[in-house]
């Protein structure tokens, strides 16, 4: 499969300098949050092929009013050709008031109200999230701070992929967009990441 992943900022390429076909090839579209609900809809539109999405800290409007067209993913695997792939979006509460925001406590619960589908779905091969693992990726400021019970789910089911955003690639120097956790390859989506399934 080929994958487009996309966080926070509308990409130039897919976008603003957008031209007809630049889209084709595309089996899947997953965006790790902070995406205008216009934004969502126009690439669906152009790619032909289906578009999953989580919330980003900043998408309360999408609760009420989602993309026409694509799917939400927010506490739910989906399976596309032989992929299973969770959703959890959000970033970690900073601020009193926001319905897309969770402390680590809130985290850890919806992870738990997971485990049926996961022991049904017989694990899991990508995790898309809006906010990064504690430590890989995150910075210790509470706004961009990343969940340590993400990296127990990852511990115990080892997916292939874990994808999020919230931490813009232009906050500082040598972010890495891609990383790794053990045997799980981590990919900050910011702006747009491609991956290849195929490839080794």
């Amino acid at each position: 499969m080929k994958i487009l992943t996309i966080a926070d900022d509308e990409s130039q390429l897919y976008y603003d300098f957008y031209r007809p076909g630049r889209l084709d090839g595309f089996d899947l579209i997953i965006s790790c949050g902070d995406l205008s609900r216009t934004y969502l809809e126009f690439l669906v539109t152009m790619a032909h092929c289906p578009l999953l999405y989580v919330r980003g800290n900043h998408d309360d409007s999408l609760i009420d009013n989602p993309p026409e067209g694509c799917e939400c993913l927010e506490d739910r695997i989906v399976t596309v050709n032989g992929l299973r792939i969770l959703g959890l979006g959000g970033s970690f509460r900073y601020k009193k008031t926001g319905r897309s925001m969770y402390t680590e406590k809130q985290m850890e619960r919806r992870i738990r109200k997971l485990r049926w589908k996961l022991r049904r779905a017989g694990g899991v091969d990508m995790i898309v999230a809006h906010a990064p693992i504690r430590g890989v990726n995150d910075f210790d400021s509470i706004t961009h701070r990343g969940f340590e019970c993400f990296r127990g789910l990852i511990e115990k089911y080892t997916p292939k992929y874990f994808i999020h955003g919230h931490v813009h690639l232009n906050y500082g120097v040598n972010l890495p967009q891609k990383s790794n956790l053990g045997a799980t390859t981590v990919i900050n989506a910011y702006d747009h990441y491609i991956i290849d399934t195929e490839e080794p």
